[in-house]
């Protein structure tokens, strides 16, 4: 048990932060005699707000120029902190802690780096591959810090999830019909976009079939997305594409008797809540990204040019476009009577 002041920088991206839980946890318990904080983007500070085990949350900026750098750093030093751990893989993140003169400089020795580094790991065969979970749990226990066999769980409070429901109601949603959320965005770019369309097929699936209340999520940006899956629909679903935060999001996720999705950062909210999840894998690689936890189903298609980890494809998106709502409707309801 170590007693340090530490600054533990997580991931950007929603998923990723998801992802790396299991890796904040054994860091907290190694300094459970200390003070962990972290240290997070707008996008993910709100994912933490239910967590008990860290002393706080201190939200950072983007640095745009060195001017903010500077700022930032100076607001870094204040606090104080004695050691930093990066699990971010950015020369700009390891840039920050070094001007904040924090001491001890912890990560990987990624994007040039490593001289601004106090204990720099190198990464594990990168062509090897391996899922996110274990990358920054690969980080932790080659820092000297003791982890455990990982486990993705997030828990939201009785009356947030009180509050969903309540919202839930408010949009016409009876909560005695089994509530299927769908997330058909994808902020990486439209390659990990399933098409609009069978989105739509599948919502009609689960309206007619199980008498299912359909509920879109997503981000502003993907309102588009979600008016083209409504606008074929008899049965008009409720969309709350930028109207949530991202405890409210989990919220109304937890509440979802199956959770529909392309592979998003939600995808992994939904797989940590313990939501039945079938996701949809294009150009990317489940092997890396894909749900960690169970119940949860992948499908992808064996395709010629896959992996390829393009955002907007150059040809004509058969890793997309080969998988039916049927066979996306049919997993769902495996998963329901597994």
């Amino acid at each position: 048990m170590w007693t340090m002041k530490v600054l533990v920088r997580v991931p950007n991206w929603i998923g990723d932060s998801v992802l790396a839980r299991p890796a904040i946890e054994a860091i907290c318990g190694h300094f459970s005699g200390g003070e962990v904080w972290l240290g997070a983007a707008d996008p993910v500070k709100e994912l933490f707000a239910f967590d008990s085990g860290i002393a706080g949350v201190l939200p950072l900026p983007p640095v745009k120029d060195i001017k903010s750098l500077q700022a930032a750093a100076r607001r870094l030093k204040k606090e104080r902190f004695e050691a930093g751990i990066l699990l971010t893989n950015s020369f700009g993140s390891a840039l920050l802690f070094f001007l904040a003169g924090i001491p001890e400089r912890w990560g990987y020795s990624t994007d040039g780096r490593k001289p601004l580094l106090t204990k720099a790991v190198r990464r594990m065969n990168p062509d090897s591959p391996r899922h996110h979970v274990h990358f920054y749990l690969d980080l932790i226990s080659r820092l000297g810090l003791t982890t455990r066999p990982p486990e993705l769980r997030l828990s939201v409070p009785p009356e947030e999830k009180e509050r969903a429901r309540q919202r839930l109601r408010a949009l016409g949603v009876d909560p005695l019909r089994p509530l299927v959320i769908l997330s058909p965005g994808a902020s990486y770019g439209p390659a990990k976009r399933w098409p609009a369309s069978r989105f739509a097929r599948l919502a009609a699936l689960f309206q007619e079939r199980d008498d299912a209340a359909v509920l879109i999520i997503g981000s502003a940006g993907e309102a588009e997305i979600a008016s083209a899956i409504v606008s074929s629909l008899e049965k008009k679903p409720p969309v709350l594409t930028g109207q949530t935060t991202l405890p409210q999001l989990a919220s109304l996720i937890s509440l979802a008797s199956c959770f529909v999705t392309n592979d998003t950062g939600p995808m992994h909210l939904a797989n940590a809540l313990r939501v039945p999840v079938v996701a949809i894998f294009g150009p990317t690689d489940p092997a890396v990204t894909g749900p960690f936890e169970r119940p949860a189903a992948v499908l992808k298609k064996d395709v010629p040019c896959w992996p390829c980890h393009y955002r907007s494809c150059p040809y004509d998106h058969r890793c997309m476009t080969k998988i039916e709502p049927e066979e996306v409707y049919q997993a769902a309801r495996k998963l329901e009577r597994s």
